[in-house]
């Protein structure tokens, strides 16, 4: 890898071309280089929030591979910049590029409290958990500044909802007040995505994200206080993180994770093109093997839309993980489960308060 043609502290090295438009602006990473010889800065690689207004703010997910049925995304883009991130792809219908656009430009969605209070009122609203970050993290950087997870938060207690999260960010202990109060009422669930116990895979893989060892601290603080954890060890990469699921799964649960759950890598739409470019330049000499036994686990295709085999995959080395995935299991999570989060009392807190009989 040249280090000059590498753009530092994120994931993605290009932006891939929006299948929605015509043109598109394209990294040339030799032009960078003449910058920089001539001591000029060509790409500032700055991070550029971006205020919208939605209409709405939950959506209902009607995948049968996702166990959940409605999500809410605070922020559009994600500047932990995971190169495998199945959101990236999202970023496209905002006119952006799902390359380092979906890094570099982030979304906020300042009014989704508003909008979350307004749904949760409605007298058509059936009560059922909302995941946030069913498509991008809740808590990546922007939240420090913005505050919309945690005020979303807010409405969730105020209403006695149910919501999970789902966050490979320690940002969430900042918000460990609203997060136990919610818990006393059986309100909240929280996933944590950890994809490796080497600080070394996490900084190329994902360049943005908090470290291993905050990760496991985070499990293990939400632990002490009650609040049911489950992680996330997704995505599973052949050769990459492959090899870690029994540590991985042995570590958290001493660490008093409730359960684990995992997902083989799956590069659809313009990510093949990202993840081959980034593994290319990040990984030379393995990048081949890696690239080749992805597409062993989806038929020979890196991108893989199939209900049912997209999210476990398929062949000898998808088998070799699942079977490993079920051996942690039962090795390190006996008698132990989630629990189902409480759907009972919404309807009688709708108009913010309890109401009287």
């Amino acid at each position: 890898m040249n280090p000059k043609s590498f753009i530092k502290g994120r994931g993605a090295q290009q932006n891939t071309p929006n299948k929605f438009l015509d043109q598109y602006h394209e990294i040339d990473n030799d032009y960078l280089e003449y910058c920089e010889k001539e001591g000029e800065i060509a790409d500032k690689n700055k991070t550029n929030y971006l205020e919208v207004f939605p209409k709405t703010i939950v959506n209902k997910v009607e995948s049968p591979d996702v166990g959940m049925m409605h999500s809410m995304n605070p922020y559009q883009g994600c500047e932990h910049g995971c190169i495998y991130c199945y959101a990236r792809n999202t970023h496209e219908y905002w006119g952006y590029s799902a390359g380092l656009d979906f890094e570099r430009r982030i979304l906020v969605k300042k009014n989704a409290p508003q909008l979350l209070e307004q749904l949760l009122k409605k007298k058509s609203w059936k009560t059922v958990p909302i995941v946030l970050s069913g498509n991008t993290d809740c808590y990546q950087p922007a939240e420090q500044q913005f505050y919309i997870t945690r005020s979303c938060l807010e409405v969730f207690l105020k209403y006695r909802h149910p919501v999970a999260i789902i966050t490979k960010n320690a940002l969430i202990l900042r918000d460990l007040d609203l997060l136990k109060e919610l818990n006393k009422d059986g309100l909240i669930a929280v996933n944590v995505s950890i994809t490796s116990q080497f600080e070394a895979t996490r900084r190329f893989l994902e360049p943005r994200t908090a470290t291993i060892a905050k990760r496991m601290e985070t499990v293990k603080v939400l632990s002490e206080n009650g609040i049911p954890v489950n992680v996330m060890l997704a995505p599973i990469i052949p050769s990459i993180n492959s090899h870690e699921i029994l540590p991985l799964a042995k570590k958290v649960s001493e660490l008093g994770a409730l359960s684990i759950a995992h997902t083989i890598v799956r590069l659809n739409g313009a990510i093949g093109e990202i993840f081959t470019n980034w593994i290319k330049k990040t990984m030379p000499d393995k990048a081949d093997k890696v690239l080749h036994q992805i597409q062993s686990c989806h038929g020979g295709t890196l991108n893989d839309s199939r209900f049912g085999t997209r999210m476990r995959g398929e062949g000898k080395i998808a088998e070799q993980i699942n079977l490993t995935m079920a051996m942690a299991r039962r090795k390190y999570f006996q008698n132990k489960s989630m629990p189902k989060l409480n759907c009972s009392l919404h309807e009688q807190y709708k108009d913010g308060q309890m109401k009287l009989f």
